[in-house]
């Protein structure tokens, strides 16, 4: 297995296709799950695990998590393949990561590609995005998390460490075009450091503003949306145009928190014109 050690932290990475190389944050286990073979075949996806998803004997305190060395694992990354540029692309919380990097490290990024990520983390768009379910007409989805709602404390008391995985599928009717879908072969495998989310997801992104400094951003920016994702309406969006010049945003009409997963066909399509147009 490929990998990277820091700080006392074993960071996998998994590097599959032929192309621009693109660096995938989050886990080199399930982000590969949500890619087609088919877009392998035009770019080079390096799956890389964050501190969240890497391993480590060692016990861990908030300083470990902080987001000055979440952004640094990725320098060390792109430093230990030999990469002059990549493109950065960050999925859902992911995307505040490599939005940052970008900003960190503006000569380093050729294309920052941000997937069902939202505007902003705190608690206005939180109650935003759960007010924008209420008022969708949608049934269906509603009677599937009233069902499931129940099960996820005593799910998460019987298994604390894998809260951050048990939540991510009981709201799965939030979270998919198709309400019922049984996320649960993604996470197969998949270990995680508790401390990590709780404090990055908990207290680091809810305070960060994504547009401090967004004029240090030298590349295109692919935003790629669901019109499903109830986690992360579209329209929440609106408002930040003007802090970022070079956005291209696309909103998928059969997907939820997953385009790429949920319509690869056209994702693959989409995001390769994109690349193809922002050619460097």
């Amino acid at each position: 297995m490929n990998k990277i050690e820091r700080d006392g932290f074993s960071l996998n990475y998994k590097i599959e296709g032929q192309g621009i190389p693109i660096i995938v944050i989050g886990s080199h286990l399930y982000y590969p799950r949500t890619f087609s073979e088919a877009l392998r075949e035009k770019v080079q996806l390096i799956c890389m695990d964050h501190r969240g998803f890497g391993s480590t004997s060692r016990s861990v305190t908030n300083e470990d998590f902080s987001l000055s060395k979440l952004i640094e694992d990725i320098e060390a990354l792109r430093k230990h393949l030999g990469l002059e540029t990549m493109a950065l692309l960050g999925h859902s919380g992911h995307g505040y990561i490599a939005l940052e990097y970008a900003k960190y490290y503006p000569q380093r990024v050729s294309h920052l590609i941000l997937l069902a990520m939202s505007p902003c983390a705190g608690a206005e768009n939180f109650t935003a995005a759960n007010r924008y379910f209420e008022e969708s007409v949608c049934p269906l989805r509603k009677q599937l998390l009233n069902d499931s709602y129940p099960t996820l404390e005593e799910a998460i008391l019987a298994n604390p460490r894998r809260a951050f995985i048990i939540r991510m599928l009981v709201f799965a009717p939030m979270i998919w075009y198709q309400p019922d879908y049984d996320a649960t072969w993604l996470w197969e495998g998949v270990e995680v450091i508790p401390e990590m989310f709780e404090h990055v997801w908990m207290r680091v992104f809810p305070e960060l503003d994504i547009t401090k400094q967004s004029d240090k951003l030298q590349c295109p920016i692919f935003l790629g949306l669901g019109r499903y994702d109830y986690w992360n309406p579209p329209y929440l969006w609106e408002p930040m145009r003007f802090y970022f010049k070079q956005l291209t945003i696309r909103v998928f009409e059969r997907s939820g928190h997953t385009p790429q997963l949920e319509e690869p066909v056209l994702f693959d399509e989409t995001l390769l014109t994109w690349l193809k147009q922002k050619e460097i």
